[in-house]
């Protein structure tokens, strides 16, 4: 069985943007011919790496390594010995040993973790494997990922009370896009407005972009103001700067959030369960339970001397090696923000005072939980040789029946430290009673202590497609379901009450999803990058193989490409690679290894597959490589940001002509700071500075002139920028952690906010502004003398100051952006709570008068509206498709309608991520569209149609 050597540490976690793409196999001449009589050495196969002179993957050696010496000793001393080869200049300072592990065949893995001048980098592991027999010990190939040209420095310009702080507001900026009804805030300070995001410091790291990026890792972790759902962000903040230049999810769920619908009404219950202790010693004891399918199953326990209970605490498993315990835990009453990335305080294990549990434990999900983790430990200790999740017989620890604010929570995760399973509800069981959500959560362990793929773009995907093999894998033989069933490869379908299996299935692993068809280029906002929505195209060619080869050797493949041969950064190409080296490593047939490259050539993972996406748009500024700070046009005009090439560089602001004419001009000075959220009225651009000691408005004319600073906040945020004439619009964060949007005319020397009051006892907020001949319109907060608030929109005549309400015609829950054209105001509205996100798009006169519904929420076909931007005759809006179906249309889209709400159609059919539309002239939208894995800038001057 594996062992991890005792002197090491936990593996770290790591995480990055966007997975390399690794490049195909080169042959590397045989060394010259040797004396007459002596063995020729073998060929060698190198797959050279990506922006590195460290290959990415060496095949076909068998050179000697010290056999005395420890496993990390010999393998670092290996790669010092072939500097030449690997291009590592000093192993031992840069190497750190992360993990050592040894399968009893005398296989040896040694995982080192690379750093920079004493900083770790983001994804950056070696990987050597060796061989030990007969005294001898044996290299046998080398993989990963080592960064040859970092040289950015390591001392940090920002403050970690800076980069909490930047890190918390990026969160919350891309958590929502509307302005919710809620309470106000007293303006004594007595009460500050509640945070629903807290972040915590985890050190600087490196981004192996180019040169490097030095960052501060910030870890967020709070509720969507919006779904309500558990977020916890890894985020990382440009250590010189202070922008936020990446973050992505670090609970690892078993569907995509908001995807799975929740009821919002009814609780599941669990069993009461006391906690077990005593003097007296425990006894170990085999008990029983029903899992929900009626099956009775053995369940390990442990009887409390002192309380008489049978506890779900199972040490007889580990009681050879670790003595740790798989344990099931009541989490009924605990809400799942409570057990995002946190130990619940109060919880204790579900009990009985007999060893049979009684329908309350299987109603709850208890019996399949425990159950299930026995089998899922069996499973990769049995076939694999693998002492739990972290190989090293840590205790597996299950949180059962979770709720959301006291309503069913319909999912489930992984958090780093332990499973957690919602409630369901009266259309879904508990989440932990189906056995490949059980597997496939754990094996979210097993590949974060193993390859740590990052749960982010590809590797993201391949994380999740992994979880759905094993887990999926462990249940059909638990279940003795045939691989040739044709439901064999549906994922969670047995977690509905009363739904069929394919009805009901997450997934599918047989839904022969590709690269060409299928890919979806998203943002890490967006499911993670897609983490689930292109977890099938990898997913699919491993359960390929299974069908193929056979689950004993088709899971042995994968399992050592992945314990052996994947790192933290693979793409779908790397995962190809990875695999296909292992069944060379097991001496697989040539038809077997044959059948391995098929499986991922039908599913389109073949080297250089990106690059055949295709799009329906026009490129105005290609490989953005940024991340969330928008794009505007105007009067003929567009700008955006843009990073270089490999991402590494400081934002810089751009414009050029939206009809693709001529070059784009570079609008902000390349001093450091990242230049964001450029905007634009066909005459100057507008955009903010961000600098470690706070964040600035800048300004520049399209025709040339220079910069000028209109406003530096020391303290405070910025975001939401808009330009108009000879007014600038924007929100401006407060010490409560609330937005009030703020404007500057030419000449002021300070902005002035649209919602001061000082006749108020309250605070309220202010979100959302957009300008267009001089009116202001805004989604403004209104308290009442209990600091109730209600909600709704504005109009700020900028020169005179007058303000005008816009009346409504109901109560709003949310409003999201308001736009303006010539005669009318149009916003975002949602009334309805839990109506599956339906949104309306209301319109009034510039009067605040003859309030309508263009686009009714109570409609048939009411559509989903993040965002909205118009023209004098068209509304562009970006929706997105509330439903369990995994496809293009999850993603956001943008649909185009008449100023009277009269369909024009899908503005692109391009498959990927459309965001941060603006409306240009007529029907002309420019945004940027994640097809591609590095965004582009792109725009339509006419709707596509259907799309099919």
């Amino acid at each position: 069985m594996p062992r991890l050597d005792a002197r090491i540490s936990r593996q770290r976690r790591v995480s990055l943007a966007i997975a390399l793409a690794g490049a195909a196999a080169m042959a590397v001449p045989a060394l010259p011919a040797q004396a007459a009589g002596t063995e020729q050495p073998p060929a060698i196969e190198v797959v050279p790496g990506t922006d590195t002179r460290t290959p990415a993957l060496v095949e076909g050696i068998a050179e000697p390594a010290e056999a005395s010496a420890d496993a990390d000793d010999a393998a670092r001393e290996h790669l010092v010995d072939r500097r030449a080869r690997y291009a590592i200049p000093h192993p031992d300072q840069d190497l750190s040993t992360a993990e050592v592990a040894e399968e009893s065949g005398g296989q040896e893995t040694v995982r080192f973790q690379q750093s920079h001048r004493g900083v770790e980098v983001l994804g950056g592991q070696y990987v050597v494997r060796m061989e030990r027999k007969n005294g001898n010990r044996t290299v046998t190939g080398t993989s990963g990922k080592y960064f040859t040209d970092l040289t950015v420095g390591t001392t940090p310009s920002v403050s970690e009370k800076t980069a909490v702080s930047r890190a918390v507001e990026a969160v919350r900026r891309g958590s929502s896009a509307t302005l919710t009804k809620g309470t106000a805030v007293r303006k004594n300070g007595a009460a500050k407005a509640a945070s629903t995001f807290q972040g915590v410091d985890k050190g600087l790291v490196v981004l192996a972009r180019g040169a490097g990026v030095l960052t501060r890792h910030v870890r967020v972790t709070g509720t969507s103001p919006t779904t309500g759902e558990p977020l916890m962000q890894e985020v990382y903040v440009d250590a010189k700067s202070g922008f936020p230049v990446l973050q992505y999810s670090g609970l690892r769920t078993f569907a995509a959030q908001g995807v799975v619908p929740a009821e919002k009404a009814g609780k599941a219950t669990a069993s009461a369960a006391p906690k077990s202790g005593g003097s007296a010693a425990p006894a170990d004891v085999t008990g029983s339970g029903k899992i929900v399918n009626g099956r009775e199953v053995t369940l390990g326990l442990r009887q409390d001397a002192s309380s008489g209970q049978y506890v779900m605490t199972d040490y007889s498993r580990m009681s050879a090696t670790s003595k740790a315990a798989i344990s099931t835990w009541d989490a009924s009453n605990v809400d799942v923000t409570q057990a995002s990335g946190v130990w619940p305080e109060g919880i204790a294990l579900f009990s009985s005072p007999t060893p049979a549990f009684a329908a309350d434990a299987t109603e709850a999900g208890a019996v399949d939980a425990h159950w299930a983790a026995g089998q899922v430990y069996d499973y990769y200790r049995q076939q694999h040789d693998r002492d739990s999740l972290d190989g090293r017989g840590g205790a597996i620890d299950s949180l059962v029946g979770v709720t959301e604010y006291g309503s069913p929570f319909v999912n489930a995760f992984w958090d780093g430290q332990k499973m957690v399973y919602g409630s369901g509800d009266s259309q879904y069981r508990p989440m932990a009673a189906d056995t490949d959500v059980v597997g496939h959560e754990m094996t979210h362990g097993v590949v974060e202590n193993s390859a740590a793929l990052v749960y982010a773009g590809q590797s993201g995907a391949m994380n999740e497609a992994l979880a759905d093999y094993f887990g999926n894998a462990i249940d059909v033989t638990a279940s003795g379901v045939a691989m040739t069933d044709p439901n064999a490869g549906l994922i969670g379908e047995d977690l509905c009450r009363t739904a069929a299996p394919r009805d009901c299935a997450l997934r599918d692993l047989n839904d022969g999803a590709t690269t060409s068809k299928n890919f979806l280029g998203l943002s890490f906002q967006i499911d993670s990058g897609a983490v689930h929505l292109n977890s099938t195209i990898f997913g699919g060619a491993l359960w390929d193989m299974r069908e193929d080869l056979g689950g004993k050797l088709a899971d042995k493949i994968i399992y050592r490409a992945l314990t052996s041969y994947m790192t933290p950064l693979d793409g779908f190409t790397e995962g190809r690679a990875a695999v296909i080296a292992a069944a060379k490593d097991l001496d697989v047939k040539s038809a077997q290894l044959k059948t391995v490259k098929q499986s991922f050539d039908a599913h389109g993972i073949v080297p250089g597959w990106e690059k055949a996406l295709g799009m329906d748009t026009d490129t105005l500024l290609g490989k953005l490589n940024i991340s969330g700070t928008g794009a505007d046009a105007d009067a003929g005009w567009w700008t955006t940001s843009k990073s270089n090439d490999d991402g590494s560089a400081p934002y810089t602001v751009f414009a050029g002509r939206t009809d693709g004419k001529g070059a784009a001009k570079q609008i902000s000075d390349n001093n450091g700071y990242y230049n964001v959220y450029p905007v634009t009225d066909g005459k100057r651009v507008v955009w903010a500075a961000y600098g470690p000691m706070g964040v600035s408005i800048m300004s520049r004319p399209i025709n040339g002139g220079v910069p000028k600073t209109l406003f530096t906040s020391y303290y405070y945020d910025i975001q939401n920028l808009r330009v108009s004439g000879d007014t600038v619009a924007f929100e401006l964060l407060d010490d409560y952690g609330i937005w009030h949007v703020n404007y500057l005319r030419d000449g002021d020397k300070l902005p002035k906010a649209v919602d001061e009051d000082p006749n108020s006892h309250w605070i309220t907020d202010s979100r959302l502004p957009t300008l267009k001949d001089g009116k202001l319109a805004y989604a403004r907060s209104y308290a009442d003398d209990n600091g109730w608030t209600t909600i709704g929109v504005e109009l700020l005549d900028v020169k005179t100051g007058k303000v005008t309400r816009v009346g409504e015609a109901g109560a709003p829950y949310s409003i999201g952006q308001p736009v303006l054209t010539p005669k009318s105001v149009y916003w975002i509205i949602d009334e309805t709570a839990y109506d599956d996100n339906h949104t309306a798009v209301r319109r009034a006169d510039l009067k605040g008068k003859n309030v309508v519904d263009v686009l009714p929420e109570s409609a048939a076909d009411a559509v989903w509206a993040m965002d909205m931007t118009a023209s004098d005759d068209t509304l562009t809006l970006t929706t997105l498709l509330p439903d369990t179906d995994y496809r293009n249309e999850t993603s956001p889209k943008l649909q185009q309608y008449g100023l009277d709400g009269e369909p024009l159609g899908r503005v692109s059919c391009n498959r990927g991520l459309q965001m941060f539309a603006a409306s240009d002239t007529g029907r002309r939208v420019v945004w940027i569209d994640g097809t591609t894995s590095d965004t582009d800038l792109v725009t339509r001057a006419r709707p596509a149609g259907r799309c099919g």
